[in-house]
């Protein structure tokens, strides 16, 4: 695990869907004693922090993106004595933890949006937030043509007749940051979690917070729901945001120069291109931002490496390092994504997944592993629409991009559901139900077989924490046939990933260090990625 006082610039950091890691109550849904009660596993894992999504009080309308109060747990999960107790027992082992923080929109039930709800228009109250007047004769008609992500009209009307707007559900309405009553209110939730032992944030929605201050149409206003993604250039990506994170970044400088525990900025940042994606990180802005280019890439040689040089070209040259993901609890899994269609994740899909690790691991800068990737989970796609609980689904009957296959419940152990996840009776449901197939991907199961995903990536990160190649840096590519990308990294060290089906001769004589499935001396198979080192 890192040492070094800038720890967060080649990281290996944990994604917690607290919900689904263990459930400590019986109640079918995970909790922050749950998570308390698994760091020893995930420190033998080797991970140098965890993210902890949001535990938040929260009418749950998207599981917790929808915050009504950021100072506080929601009894669903704990309460702050269990935080705490959290914190205190990620400290001894030396486990960083980072909150999610939703700076972008609330729950409906916030107090400030119920408070909005009852002013008059034109108050203070309704100032916090996007409220106007409709458009045409009697303001039927919303202020403006935008969509939200998640599915219809971006805005909402109220009784009084006028309206807000939410980029996401009707139970999420957007703050308006250029109200500095907004910004001071988040200072002080920023200081509220620093002050209880935090290391840092992720922060959904990096790119938002700003609108266009005319709210004009947009020339696509479908584009978001079309995309799932924040597309609309009026809606997102605004230069006001710049200077939020720059103050963000001093609050946490602040905190760092009183103990020299160094504080970290992480955001959720979708923006066109790579150089975009980089003023985010510049200095004195965010610490890191994820770089989704590798996970939205095509199991493809020439699509990896365009998108790494990329990164490696407009990131890694303002200072900071790329943080790569390959796998979040917004997204398909890599092992469904890279196969064929499989309802158990075996085969082709699982050998891809495997090699992509490597190679993620293998790269410069930091990684994010979203829990259950460490275990090989496929996404579960067969789920029945009357147990779908994603916003997505409930707002257009679509299953299109719909989040909760990755989202399912982590099996721990046995042979049927719970799985190990609850600690209630046998006949106990978690909140999604788990496959009977999850049985051959529990963590017990996966600790005793070395040849699983578990052991692949706790072999990886004990490697990238033991090699100086590894971790923050460069890389050179190598030459290599079509369909195979092979770089060096430092001093001796060479990753190589097949991206085809068939062998190839391997780039390094030699049995290699690491690889993501068998691999003879010499050869490098189909679907295999491989380390190989001179400089042990």
């Amino acid at each position: 695990m890192s040492s070094k006082c800038h720890w967060w610039r080649d990281a290996v950091i944990y994604q917690v869907y607290v919900r689904s890691f263990l459930d400590s109550t019986g109640d079918g849904v995970g909790d922050l004693a749950g998570v308390r009660a698994g760091l020893p596993y995930l420190r033998k894992l080797g991970v140098d922090g965890i993210w902890l999504s949001p535990f938040y009080p929260s009418p749950q309308h998207d599981h917790g993106y929808d915050v009504a109060d950021y100072r506080d747990v929601d009894p669903l999960f704990g309460d702050l004595a269990e935080f705490d107790l959290l914190i205190a027992a990620a400290r001894r082992l030396g486990v960083k933890v980072l909150l999610d923080i939703v700076p972008n929109h609330c729950s409906s039930q916030h107090p400030s949006f119920r408070q909005a709800l009852t002013a008059a228009p034109g108050s203070p109250a309704r100032a916090r937030f996007h409220f106007a007047d409709g458009r045409g004769p009697d303001g039927a008609e919303p202020p403006n043509n935008w969509h939200a992500m998640f599915g219809g009209p971006a805005w909402t009307r109220v009784d009084d007749g006028q309206w807000y707007l939410h980029m996401f559900t009707p139970e999420q309405p957007d703050w308006n940051w250029r109200n500095p009553e907004v910004a001071a209110d988040f200072d002080d939730t920023l200081r509220f979690w620093l002050d209880r032992g935090v290391d840092g944030f992720r922060i959904d929605v990096a790119a938002g917070l700003f609108k266009h201050p005319d709210l004009p149409d947009s020339p696509d206003p479908e584009a978001d729901a079309r995309t799932r993604d924040s597309v609309n250039p009026l809606a997102w990506n605004q230069p006001e945001v710049h200077d939020v994170w720059r103050h963000w970044r001093a609050v946490c400088e602040e905190y760092t120069a009183r103990d020299g525990r160094e504080r970290l900025l992480v955001g959720e940042v979708s923006v066109p291109t790579a150089r975009e994606h980089a003023r985010y990180v510049r200095p004195d802005e965010l610490h890191q931002a994820f770089f989704f280019d590798l996970l939205s890439a095509p199991w493809d040689a020439d699509a990896f490496r365009k998108v790494i040089d990329e990164a490696m070209q407009d990131i890694a040259g303002t200072g900071s390092t790329v943080t790569w993901v390959l796998n979040n609890h917004d997204q398909v899994r890599t092992v469904t994504r890279y196969g064929e269609p499989h309802p158990q994740g075996s085969g082709l899909g699982a050998a891809r997944a495997r090699a992509a690790a490597l190679l993620m691991l293998a790269l410069p800068g930091a990684a994010y592993i979203y829990q259950g990737e460490e275990l090989g989970l496929p996404e579960v796609v067969d789920l029945p629409d009357d147990v779908l609980t994603d916003p997505i689904f409930r707002r257009t009957g679509s299953r299109a991009r719909i989040r909760d296959g990755c989202r399912v419940p982590l099996p721990w152990s046995g042979q049927a559901s719970p799985f190990g996840f609850t600690s209630g009776a046998e006949s106990a449901k978690p909140w999604l139900p788990q496959p009977s197939y999850f049985a051959e991907y529990a963590t017990d199961r996966a600790l005793a077989d070395t040849r699983s995903f578990w052991h692949l990536y706790r072999d990886g990160l004990q490697l990238r924490a033991r090699l100086p190649q590894l971790g923050e840096g460069t890389l050179t590519w190598l030459d290599t046939p079509p369909g195979v990308l092979a770089f060096a990294r430092g001093d001796g060290l060479v990753c190589a990933v097949n991206f085809t089906t068939a062998p190839i001769p391997a780039p390094v004589p030699g049995t290699p260090l690491l690889a993501s499935g068998p691999c003879p001396a010499g050869v490098l198979p189909g679907s295999t990625a491989a380390w190989w080192t001179s400089d042990l």
